[in-house]
Order: structure tokens, then C-alpha cells, then sequence
């Protein structure tokens, strides 16, 4: 998560099992699925340099979004492949 409000990189392909570690700069942000996402997960507000992490068991693609700067564009998308 960056202070120009983005997700870096903003799109990622990972594999069924991985877990995925968002580490925030110093602009409190979250790490919010997008409704409707066959796996739900919302980290709340974190902080100057915090961190969330979220593990995907399932193949599919994950839409995500800031809940503060979603109207900035904050959005990401994981693409989970299969095992």
C-alpha cells in the first residue's frame, strides 16, 4: 500500500495455499473484499507500517479495494490458480 494510493502491484497471480502480506506505508488504509468475493476478508484500519496478511485456499480471483480511498481508485485483484 503506497501514499499515492495504490496497491503495489495492484493485480497478483498466486497459488492455491499462498498467503499474501499487504505492508502499509504511513496513509492509514484497509484491505477489503469486494462484496460478493467467494472469500471474504476486511484487515480494519492499518496504520503507519502495518501489516495484513490473508491466506487463499481456493482457485479464483479476488477483487479487493481500500474502504478509505476506494473513490481514488484503490482497488486490487488476486488471481488464485489451482493446485
Amino acid at each position: 500500500m503506497t501514499n499515492a494510493l495504490s496497491f503495489n502491484p495492484s493485480t497478483l497471480t498466486i497459488t492455491a495455499g499462498t498467503t499474501v502480506t499487504w505492508q502499509n506505508g504511513s496513509i492509514t488504509h484497509t484491505v477489503t473484499s469486494d462484496a460478493g468475493s467467494a472469500q471474504t476478508f476486511d484487515s480494519g484500519n492499518i496504520g503507519n507500517g502495518g501489516i495484513f496478511t490473508q491466506t487463499f485456499n481456493t482457485a479464483g480471483t479476488y477483487a479487493y479495494h481500500c474502504k478509505i480511498h476506494v473513490a481514488s481508485g484503490m482497488t486490487g485483484t488476486i488471481t488464485v490458480t489451482g493446485p
